[in-house]
């Protein structure tokens, strides 16, 4: 018989896996808490140090800047949906192989400032030969691309925030799934990049089977569509992407609250407990953003005020028991922070105090004081 899953215990394993109920012991490697979430939403980095490092016992955002940028078992670079993601370094073998075997849509640049595919892999190429061994601003890189290609990869017609880019950035996400380019230490107040450690891709298939069964693992039971929303990529392909893995014994199928789903071969069981406490996410948290349906893990009230347009992680939210019951926002102020948490509820006592508790938290991972106020957040998405 199909094993039939509740969300309560969907919801309970999502928050075990992902090391919120209890989270990962003293020492152990922040790449491996990085690995547990399959990937860290990193476009605000201090925000992506602050899902990985509340999910290490007494770790702060030192311990993962020293993962990052000294040890580099991880690395910062594009990954789902061409997103700045923190991954694991071990990982982008099957990472590299199956970001970029995920199909795309329709290109967004307009027709004139588009490449070809040969231009396309031509710069790639460029881009990893200039980093190789070396750290460059976006300006610096440029340079070299042109070098190795020709002036029309430094052509200004990319409208982007008020001026025009190359027109090679067009496909820096792309460099960065194929591990040709990845983020380094910013120089001053400009970003910086270099080339991460060199790997063998795994063969396209083996790797797309990897991510299936890995996504499956940490956030099922899962659909095709939530894949295919995940990874920007088509439904249709998406659908049958599953039902291939399926036919080969990667996946198997569950009822997950009268709709059909899937969850790794094998991996039935479900805690009997449901989600109980209270937690902080910030912004663009694994967690918030690939947890599915939606409805349920933004519940009421929660769907306008936490959401921005139904997209979930512009907003910071408060869990409790497990969904999104409200937002917060922290301001720092030299060697303070002020974190302001709105609930959409009002709390019990016991979880008042074991709010008072995760920002004490907080404050230890941001190196700061912090100072809790229970009220209204004024600030707006990003802010």
């Amino acid at each position: 018989m199909t094993p039939r899953i509740t969300w309560d215990e969907a919801s309970a394993r999502r928050y075990g896996r992902q090391l919120l109920g209890t989270p990962a012991p003293a020492g152990t490697p922040a790449a491996e808490v990085v690995g547990a979430l399959l990937a860290v939403h990193a476009q605000v980095l201090s925000a992506a140090e602050l899902s990985v490092a509340l999910r290490l016992d007494g770790a702060t955002r030192q311990d993962v800047r020293a993962a990052l940028w000294e040890e580099r078992s991880l690395v910062k670079t594009y990954g789902p949906r061409g997103t700045i993601h923190l991954l694991p370094a071990a990982a982008l073998p099957f990472w590299s192989a199956a970001l970029t075997s995920v199909p795309t849509g329709p290109s967004p640049v307009r027709a004139d400032v588009r490449m070809t595919p040969e231009q396309e892999d031509e710069v790639v190429a460029a881009v990893g030969d200039a980093l190789d061994g070396r750290r460059l601003t976006v300006d610096e890189l440029t340079d070299e691309v042109v070098a190795r290609t020709g002036p029309w990869a430094g052509d200004l017609v990319m409208e982007a925030f008020q001026q025009k880019w190359p027109r090679w950035r067009q496909v820096m996400h792309r460099a960065g799934q194929a591990g040709a380019l990845c983020f380094a230490p910013d120089h001053g107040r400009k970003a910086a990049y270099t080339r991460p450690p060199r790997f063998d891709p795994l063969p396209a298939a083996e790797a797309l089977g990897v991510l299936v069964r890995a996504y499956a693992h940490a956030y099922g039971p899962v659909t095709s569509r939530d894949f295919a929303r995940w990874t920007a990529a088509p439904r249709g392909w998406a659908a049958d992407l599953f039902a291939s893995e399926a036919s080969a014994g990667g996946i198997e199928e569950v009822d997950f609250e009268g709709t059909p789903a899937w969850v790794a071969a094998g991996d039935t069981a479900f805690p009997e407990e449901p989600v109980r406490g209270v937690r902080l996410l910030p912004y663009f948290d694994a967690y918030a953003v690939a947890a599915q349906p939606r409805e349920r893990m933004f519940p009421g009230a929660a769907s306008t005020r936490a959401l921005a347009r139904g997209q979930a992680g512009n907003h910071p939210v408060l869990l409790v028991d497990g969904v999104v019951a409200g937002v917060w926002h922290q301001r720092r102020q030299g060697r303070r922070t002020t974190v302001t948490v709105e609930p959409l509820d009002r709390l019990t006592a016991a979880q008042e105090r074991e709010l008072a508790a995760v920002v004490a938290r907080v404050g230890e991972v941001l190196e700061a004081r912090p100072e809790l106020v229970v009220g209204k957040v004024t600030t707006g998405p990003h802010a």
